[in-house]
């Protein structure tokens, strides 16, 4: 039961953060230290990830057994890459180090959680 609450509580975290990266690309960006009014093309790429996350959450809450372990999988590949793009741009200098932080480990957490789901649920 309690890995059925970790997986509720990912699915709904990806779902409810993708639908303010759509609805308020902007403010989302600024949530995670990014700068959207020094770049005008940052709700469209905001809206990308967004509409990402609520797929990767709508799945993962409307299935069960196999096919939403494979929801889960691609959450943490979706997470893992979203983690290795925050440290390559904070290395590359086109993120502050508080933004590549925040993105980073918003990230690693998601990817953690659900690396956690997967171990724990039926195989």
């Amino acid at each position: 039961m309690e890995n059925d609450q970790t997986i509720k509580s990912l699915a709904t975290l990806r779902v409810a953060i993708g639908a303010s990266a759509w609805a308020t690309p902007r403010l989302a960006g600024k949530a995670f230290g990014l700068d959207a009014a020094g770049n005008p093309q940052s709700p469209y790429l905001a809206r990308l990830f967004g509409i990402r996350d609520i797929a990767l959450g709508v799945g993962t809450l409307s299935t069960t057994g196999e096919a939403q372990r494979q929801w889960l999988t691609l959450g943490v590949v979706c997470d893992a890459a979203d983690a290795a793009a925050g440290v390559l741009a904070g290395r590359a200098g086109y993120l502050p180090k508080v933004a590549t932080v925040l993105v980073t480990a918003t990230a690693v957490a998601a990817a953690g959680m659900g690396l956690s789901a997967l171990a724990n649920s039926e195989a």
